[in-house]
């Protein structure tokens, strides 16, 4: 069975910074890629960062520029840095793993960016 969990949500502030993590356990082949979807209020998820086992990062153009996933491998953890955050950027992030052709999924982490 497999699980990621993330962690690191909170409050911040507009044009802060907070780091996310997402750690997936449990018995997996191997790492395809791993990466972040956000749900804003009201809103539906979307895809925003992902990361392939190549290390190859795409980026959705709205956190393009701000936003940083990374990994460890060895942890099979990665992170989602993001900087220069702005109201629109509050929500849950749910953290995904895709692997022998299944996706697993996080139950999220709530960001929330207020002053």
């Amino acid at each position: 069975q497999v699980q990621v969990v993330e962690s690191g949500g909170g409050w911040v502030q507009p044009g802060g910074s907070l780091r996310l993590s997402c750690a997936a356990s449990g018995t997996f082949d191997s790492f395809d890629s791993m990466g972040w979807h956000h749900q804003a209020p009201g809103k539906e998820r979307e895809w925003i960062a992902g990361i392939g086992s190549g290390g190859t990062t795409n980026y959705r153009d709205s956190v393009k520029g701000r936003f940083v996933i990374s990994r460890s491998n060895a942890e099979n953890t990665v992170y989602l840095t993001m900087n220069n955050v702005n109201v629109e950027d509050t929500g849950v992030y749910y953290c995904y793993l895709w692997t022998g052709g299944s996706t697993h999924w996080g139950h999220g982490t709530q960001v929330t960016v207020s002053s």
